[in-house]
């Protein structure tokens, strides 16, 4: 049996113009800024004008942790979406932007897959509305000002052995995680060490993403922390004066992208925080936008419930004053076969017995989202090798853990294939049952709030951390930063900080190898194990996959 591709798929689109899709969300043409006919900019001054209105409910999707074999997280997101809206509710899709560096690396894509895409494809995972790019270049212009500063007399004394903020890059290049700047002598400054980020790792992208407005975002920008003084004292961007050129830069950026699902239905595709090295989420305000516009708004979390969804519960959700009515937890048959020990390439055969050996990973992130006080549903999505065993003991397991599963074909057949999900889901949020409260409290100590995460989340045993770093938290908290939430950066394979250790794993330590203070975005970024902030590609990444066909379009996305 041969299927298309995602990309032949989403090229037979039948795509309407974005003013029809803004249209089915109350959202007029002037409102609009188009780029081009299919992809759109809601602006401010309509997104001001629906504050009044009610909330919509907010459906949250994670999955489990990540394996080869894939889980479908985004393509169930937009399903669930489709699926709703076919159902006769009214709702909207939140979802991030892709990153160039894994769309040439690992990925190939991140759009959905199937008949439940989000479109036009091939510009979502390139430049899209060039929000990235503005974001690249925001966060250049502050290194270039910290450097010139320096070179112009350094009237703030910074120290350049403590100069903190790193350049960032949209791509995947390890050959840039440490570098040394300034070489070459005395007219282009003093020689330091240096570094590179991705881009979706940078403090301007964690900014702008929980920004409520541009205002806003120039104070966060302002409150980022770039360097220190001998005295161990901060040096502000706004003490740089850069905030307000920064802010300049990133003015098209802040307002949310609306784009089409395959359906036709909306998409708000805006901000693209990684997961497993920043916070995982769309932005607050496409979000809170998008609550204000649909009955019910379907969002994910990056990665598996231990990342994306710890950080979406504790750092979004605190942040812009919202609550998960449902959680969707997104788990396939292949990747419970591969946490109870099936290499990738003998997922084809029948294994009942390998899929319950796996379910434990799946019931620990069961756990740990009820643990928020939120109910939760499993949605196990449909790959054609499953055979009933296969999905029936998955539902067993998940029925002994006081939970319900729901097969969805959304894949294959679009929102036909989900409607059995988006019924019951559309039933619990609107039951009301949700409790949700964050994990730990603002005031607790640093370090507690990390080891809350570790030892309540990943089930580890303690958290292995020297002096230095537990100094550095204590001055933190001393310098009026206690009340601030942990963003951890650790593998998105597995519960512990080891990618190889699948399942439910127990009796680990977690090891906190650096902490970073984004004060401007309003979090500690907690370092863990082996986990880069610069990815580097794989020994064959995508990139050499992907070109132009004959016909000048694309090919190689997936």
């Amino acid at each position: 049996m041969s299927f298309k591709s995602d990309i032949e798929i989403a090229r037979e689109a039948n795509k309407k113009p974005i003013q029809e899709i803004g249209a089915k969300l109350g959202i007029t043409s002037d409102d609009l800024l188009p780029y081009g006919h299919d992809k759109a900019k809601v602006s401010q001054d309509f997104i001001n004008s629906v504050q009044g209105r009610e909330n919509g409910k907010l459906i949250l999707v994670t999955a489990i942790n990540p394996t080869p074999a894939g889980e479908g997280k985004t393509t169930t997101t937009v399903g669930l979406g489709d699926g709703l809206n076919a159902i006769g509710k009214k709702a909207a899709i939140c979802i991030r932007e892709a990153s160039l560096g894994p769309c040439f690396g690992m990925k190939g894509g991140a759009a959905g897959g199937g008949y439940a895409q989000v479109v036009p494809m091939e510009e979502m995972n390139l430049h899209f509305t060039g929000d990235f790019h503005a974001i690249t270049s925001a966060h250049n212009l502050l290194s270039a000002m910290i450097d010139n500063h320096i070179y112009w007399g350094n009237e703030l004394e910074i120290d350049i052995r403590r100069v903190v903020w790193r350049r960032v890059l949209d791509m995947n290049d390890r050959a840039l995680r440490q570098i040394t700047a300034s070489l070459g002598g005395v007219a282009n400054g003093f020689p330091r060490e240096a570094g590179f980020d991705i881009t979706v790792a940078s403090e301007v992208m964690a900014c702008l993403c929980l920004a409520n407005d541009l205002t806003d975002l120039q104070k966060r920008l302002g409150d980022i922390i770039v360097a220190y003084r001998r005295d161990r004292s901060p040096v502000y961007c706004r003490d740089l004066k850069a905030d307000g050129a920064m802010t300049v830069l990133l003015k098209d950026a802040m307002q949310p992208n609306i784009v089409q699902t395959l359906e036709n239905n909306p998409a708000f595709v805006h901000g693209g925080p990684f997961a497993n090295i920043a916070h995982g989420c769309n932005s607050v305000i496409a979000t809170t936008t998008a609550l204000k516009l649909a009955d019910y708004v379907v969002t994910e979390a990056g990665f598996g419930a231990d990342l994306g969804a710890e950080k979406f519960m504790n750092i979004k959700c605190r942040k812009a004053g919202i609550a998960p009515d449902c959680v969707v937890l997104v788990a396939t048959v292949r990747a419970m076969k591969m946490n109870g020990g099936v290499a990738k390439a003998d997922l084809g055969p029948e294994n009942v017995q390998a899929v319950q050996d796996g379910c434990p990973n799946l019931g620990r992130h069961i756990g740990n989202v009820k643990s928020f006080g939120v109910p939760v549903v499993v949605a196990i999505n449909h790959f054609v090798s499953d055979t009933d065993a296969e999905v029936q003991a998955v539902k067993d397991y998940v029925e002994s853990q006081g939970a319900e599963a729901i097969l969805c074909k959304h894949w294959a057949s679009g929102s036909d294939g989900i409607k059995e999900l988006a019924t019951r889901v559309a039933e619990i949020a609107d039951s009301g049952v949700s409790q949700f409260a964050p994990l730990y409290r603002d005031d607790m100590p640093l370090f507690d709030k990390i080891e809350t995460i570790a030892k309540r989340i990943y089930r580890a045993d303690e958290v292995l951390a020297d002096q230095k770093i537990r100094d550095q938290l204590r001055a933190w908290e001393d310098q009026g930063f206690d009340h601030l939430p942990i963003c951890m950066a650790k593998t998105q394979y597995s519960f512990s900080t080891d990618p190889n250790l699948r399942g439910a794993p127990t009796g680990h330590g977690v090891p906190v190898r650096e902490v970073r203070l984004s004060a401007g975005a309003g979090f500690i970024v907690v370092i863990c194990g082996e986990i880069m902030t610069m990815p580097g590609l794989p020994r064959t990444p995508s990139a050499e996959q992907i070109m132009l066909n004959d016909a000048g379009e694309v090919e190689g996305l997936f």
